[in-house]
């Protein structure tokens, strides 16, 4: 249990919270962050916002809201170059001691900020030079947790320990000290490979937290302080499995950089062996130059236990891209008497 107390002791000179939103053409959905803000408890935060590029009047929509807001808003516009760059250009901005990413749709309950707070100063001093930051859990917009909770609160590990010793799933929520964003930069060039920028600002996330817990620990707690808005994950599923095949190294790489955790959590491991070995036979790499990019024995083991199944994966995937949309059907010729039928519209999504 985090022991009771002023959330606003012993707090630093500086604002305690960068709160940090990376948006393009996102002002029909700012407002939730913004309202989040005001509605916070704890009020020792600024909030910074940087615009990738946006044309839909995100400047002046700020501008106003910095005029009269009651904490500070700065807002710093840069060429469209992906969240990635957006957000390092956030960290190097930001006054903060922590630095938290609160997406351009997304909302938060008016006690995050004093609950991450109270977790944050609830490590022992001696001890907190360990750790990075704190991390909670999210619901949906129905109020549904989102994933597992941790199997114990505090739970202090590393991003290992929670994804394959404790097997724990789902959208989570933290923030981690604005040094360790400045010393573990996101990796700009996953949008500059031919990429969609959804699938980059997806993984870009996973590279860099991987990266911290080789150096810190995150302390894991079972509150719901975000709302997470699940439009992304229906974009993501809609996603051409030819998208997934130009990162098929993405699979190689983290197969060898997990390869320790093969005795824990060996589905897992053999899921990605199977994704990688799905993508590679559908992007046409030959047998023998997958299995020479897979660098010790026991990954080429996986590999061969699980390409029967990638291969048959990806002849479906070809089979699904030999048939005919339902836009593509040929259709009759209107005669000219013969309305036009209003097209129907699909779920818009952000």
């Amino acid at each position: 249990m985090v022991p009771p107390s002023d959330p606003h002791d012993d707090a630093p000179s500086a604002p305690a919270f960068s709160v940090f939103t990376p948006t393009f053409n996102r002002a029909h959905t700012l407002a939730r962050v913004r309202d989040s803000l005001r509605a916070q408890t704890f009020r020792d935060f600024e909030w910074v916002i940087v615009d990738d590029g946006s044309e839909d009047g995100t400047r002046a929509l700020v501008a106003g809201w910095a005029a009269v807001a009651e904490f500070p808003i700065r807002y710093f516009w840069q060429p469209n170059a992906g969240k990635a760059a957006a957000t390092n250009r956030g960290a190097q901005e930001a006054r903060g001691e922590l630095f938290l990413i609160a997406d351009s749709d997304d909302a938060f309950v008016p006690h995050a900020l004093e609950r991450f707070w109270r977790h944050w100063r609830s490590i022992p001093p001696g001890a907190r030079h360990r750790f990075s930051g704190v991390t909670a859990l999210c619901c949906d917009e129905r109020g549904e947790l989102i994933g597992d909770p941790f199997p114990r609160e505090p739970l202090d590990g590393s991003w290992w320990d929670i994804h394959y010793k404790y097997a724990v799933r789902g959208e989570k929520w933290g923030f981690h000290l604005t040094s360790v964003f400045r010393e573990f930069p996101f990796p700009v060039d996953l949008g500059r490979s031919h990429v969609p920028e959804i699938v980059a600002s997806s993984l870009a996330p996973e590279v860099v937290w991987r990266a911290m817990s080789r150096r810190y620990e995150t302390r894991y707690v079972n509150e719901i302080l975000r709302v997470y808005y699940r439009g992304a994950d229906d974009q993501m599923t809609r996603l051409s499995p030819r998208v997934w095949a130009r990162i098929r190294f993405w699979y190689a790489q983290r197969l060898y950089e997990d390869r320790e955790w093969l005795t824990v959590a060996p589905l897992v491991l053999l899921k990605l062996a199977i994704h990688y070995a799905r993508f590679s036979f559908l992007s046409g790499d030959p047998v023998r130059a997958q299995f020479a990019s897979l660098r010790t024995t026991g990954l080429k083991l996986l590999w061969a236990a699980a390409a029967p199944v990638g291969l048959l994966l990806s002849l479906r995937d070809r089979a699904r891209e030999s048939r005919p949309s339902r836009g593509a059907r040929r259709r009759s010729p209107r005669t000219s008497g013969e309305a036009c039928r209003p097209a129907s519209r699909s779920r818009a999504t952000s």
